[in-house]
Parts: structure tokens; sequence; C-alpha cells
């Protein structure tokens, strides 16, 4: 409430998906619980909007009692969270193509730490709106730059003498001003090689 952000996601308790047993469904109740608990505590409801968080790992009857419970309590936005933690690519799509369905058509539906620009598409068609990953960023930290054909190592050698941009068919400043080579040059010696990097990824993620 005091950094003023407009945007608070309420506590959850997050357990991996590739667990099972009774660990799941208790996380899922105690995110229930910590939603009341933000709920009172949320000082600035008509300015600030609180988001819930579904939890529930892979199971879809604890997903639909979490979903439930946070429509219930009607918030201004909802989340999906617990995946992307190693599952396999089918059960993370159909927990969110689960969760989209139940989830209020007329308020932000948010997958959390999402994701590869695949992801990004599947995820969009299934009904999610809003989505957060360091991955542009965290990748263009090691040199790599996103491109339609998958990813580019702007760090390996081949890349010194390539006058070529990024990505030829890039509208971002980054590839309309600056080579291959010069982002090497930049990206094996200091920080502003990562900068640009990041610059051009967000760009590709954002298009």
């Amino acid at each position: 409430n005091r950094i003023g952000a407009d945007i608070i996601m309420a506590l959850d308790d997050v357990v991996k998906t590739t667990i099972t047993g009774p660990r799941i469904e208790e996380a899922m109740y105690r995110t229930l619980r910590w939603i009341d608990r933000c709920i009172a505590a949320h000082k600035r409801p008509h300015e600030q909007n609180l988001f819930g968080i579904v939890q529930g790992g892979l199971d879809p009857v604890l997903r639909d009692i979490c979903v439930k419970g946070l429509v219930d309590r009607n918030l201004p936005g909802y989340a999906i969270g617990g995946l992307a933690g190693g599952e396999d690519k089918d059960s993370f799509w159909r927990v969110v193509a689960q969760c989209t369905a139940a989830l209020p058509e007329d308020k932000p539906r948010y997958v959390m730490g999402v994701g590869y620009p695949l992801d990004i598409v599947v995820c969009s068609a299934l009904g999610a709106d809003m989505y957060d990953c360091v991955y542009p960023t965290r990748t263009a930290r090691f040199g790599t730059a996103l491109i339609p054909e998958g990813v580019l190592k702007l760090k390996h050698q081949a890349m010194a003498n390539d006058t070529r941009p990024i990505d030829p068919t890039c509208e971002c400043t980054v590839c309309k001003k600056y080579s291959r080579a010069y982002i090497h040059c930049l990206a094996t010696k200091e920080a502003m090689g990562s900068i640009l990097i990041s610059y051009h990824n967000l760009y590709y993620m954002m298009k």
C-alpha cells in the first residue's frame, strides 16, 4: 500500500508441480486463507488492485476449488500461479486452459513466471492477458538475442565480423542502429551489450 503499486499480488503458498501428495492440497487451502488476510489488510482497495493467485498444482479438482474460492471473493484480477516449475508442456497448458475458462472474462487473467515466446502465444490463445518472466533479460545477460528462427548467440566468435542487425525484420532501435559485430564486441567486454540485447529481446516479446 505504501509503495503505491497499481497491482498487488496476494501472498500464496507455492509448491513445485512435480511434487505429489497432501502438500499440494495444504498449500492451496493456505493460499485461500491468506487471500482473506490480504483483503483484510488492504487499506486502499479503491486505488490499488489486489490479485489472488490460483494454486493447486496439476490437480484439476484442487485448481477448481481454488478458482471458485477466489472468484467468490470478487477480486479485481486473478493470477495463475505455481506453473513453469518442471512440468511437461501439455500439463502446463491444460492447467492454464482450465483456469482461464473458469475465471471471469472481464477481469485480467495473469499467468505468473511465463515465459518463453511459444508459451506466450499458446497462453494468449487460451485466454490469458498478462505475464511476467525474467527470460528475455536473463538470456540477454548471457549474450543471447531472440529472433524468429529461435536464438542468436552474440558472444560467439562467428558474430565478430557480421555486419547485419540482430534481426533484419525487426524495427527496434537496436536493430536499426547496431550490427551484430558491434554488439558482439560490447557483449564480450561490458554491460552495455547486455542492455542493448535486453532492449531488443523485450521488443521482440512485446511484438
